[in-house]
């Protein structure tokens, strides 16, 4: 597994692909939060991390399916699948070593953003009038919501040799999940206690859950196993696909 993860990073970082798609999220990110006069937080008039943590999962949703497109895609397209399963190395590991890598670069990409907390910290009339327990407790969703997305995105990236289509398929995928149950919820069809059962299916209800800094064993059961679930997909994807 560690010789796929290691392959899966130097091939990301070997390309201009991989710093691209890290910096297009943070100057997305910097816009939105320090630019944009509707989710400026230096114009909020509160020292709160809440405007990043609403707008992250929606252009994570994008910037997870272009970094995971290529993972299973590229090597159907390269023909290189058939000496990978050869090797001796479980389907798991292999699955395994290119989650955790995409994870990994994932993490990369948002780690930065830390910044944005000692901006504020900095900033804050208040010394340390930050919360703490809040933000700490959004990263660990964040984090959680990551690792779903990424599953699946590997996922997406084994049903076709097209990067496209595993792009679109996993970013379909991710917007359902996240937040097409949420808004089926709100309709008045199922106002008679299905909208909350609706909404439970959804990333967007536990991640908001785990964003109030409170860790629900719930919540991280949901997102442990909707990766899982995923990942299990793919295994079951490659191992019935004849090469």
């Amino acid at each position: 597994m560690y010789s796929i993860f290691r392959k899966e990073l130097g091939a990301f970082f070997s390309s201009l692909i991989g710093y691209i798609a890290i910096l297009v999220f943070l100057v997305v990110m910097g816009f939105f939060m320090f630019i944009s006069p509707d989710s400026n937080m230096l114009d909020y008039g509160f020292a709160t991390m809440d405007k990043f943590f609403d707008l992250a999962p929606w252009i994570l949703l994008f910037l997870i399916p272009a970094i995971t497109m290529r993972s299973f895609a590229d090597e159907y397209r390269a023909g290189t699948i058939e000496v990978l399963f050869t090797l001796p190395l479980k389907d798991q590991s292999i699955i395994a070593g290119k989650f955790f890598a995409n994870l990994v670069i994932v993490c990369l990409a948002i780690l930065p953003t830390l910044l944005y907390v000692f901006t504020l910290s900095s900033l804050s009339v208040i010394p340390n009038n930050l919360d703490s327990g809040g933000i700490i407790g959004s990263y660990i969703g964040l984090f959680f919501l990551c690792s779903a997305f990424t599953a699946i995105g590997l996922f997406a990236s084994t049903l076709s040799a097209n990067q496209i289509v595993a792009f679109l398929v996993a970013l379909i995928l991710n917007f359902v999940l996240y937040t097409g149950f949420e808004t089926l919820s709100h309709f008045k069809a199922f106002e008679n206690g299905t909208d909350f059962i609706l909404a439970q299916i959804g990333m967007q209800f536990h991640y908001n859950s785990i964003s109030r800094g409170l860790l629900d064993t719930r919540d991280l059961i949901y997102f442990i196993s909707v990766t899982l679930l995923f990942i299990l997909a793919a295994k079951l994807v490659l191992s019935k696909r004849t090469w």
